[in-house]
């Protein structure tokens, strides 16, 4: 017994074979051919897998977005949480201190903090703000009011 292994480069068929793969069964008599009614169902197929691939990727895109939502407030949760024992606390050991006080003090805390932030940002802009012993007053002024205005427009 002779085994023969050997790999197919090229297929020849014969005319009439051709003539039965380039009919179409709608037209019979015109012939179509059968590599673009394969090269027509293979772009459909790879349309539709791009739309399930943008499908797919906006639904992880939203997903993201969400639990990226619970996480910023699940921060600023305990952020308020720890800023209220914080006032609490210091309020309580220091005497003659008003919670008020303290919420001030922490305010222009943040505010310098935020300042570091956009100071070593590396694509940061210039930012000019009045700096100096009046302004920081200004400034931690106009944050009571913010909150305030808010608080009324609630």
């Amino acid at each position: 017994m002779i085994l023969l292994i050997g790999f197919f480069c090229d297929i020849n068929v014969g005319r009439f074979q051709n003539l039965c793969m380039c009919r179409s069964s709608a037209f019979p008599d015109k012939p179509v051919c059968f590599s673009a009614a394969r090269l027509r169902v293979a772009a459909n197929e790879k349309a539709e897998a791009e739309k399930i691939l943008q499908i797919k990727r906006a639904e992880g895109e939203a997903e993201s977005k969400y639990l990226s939502g619970l996480g910023i407030a699940r921060q600023r949760q305990a952020i308020v949480d720890g800023l209220r024992d914080s006032v609490l606390g210091f309020s309580e050991n220091v005497p003659g201190t008003s919670a008020k006080d303290v919420m001030d003090m922490v305010l222009v805390t943040q505010y310098f903090d935020t300042m570091k932030e956009i100071g070593a940002a590396s694509k940061s802009s210039t930012v000019f703000i009045p700096h100096g012993p009046g302004a920081i007053r200004d400034v931690a002024t106009q944050i009571r009011d913010g909150l305030l205005q808010a608080s009324v427009h609630k």
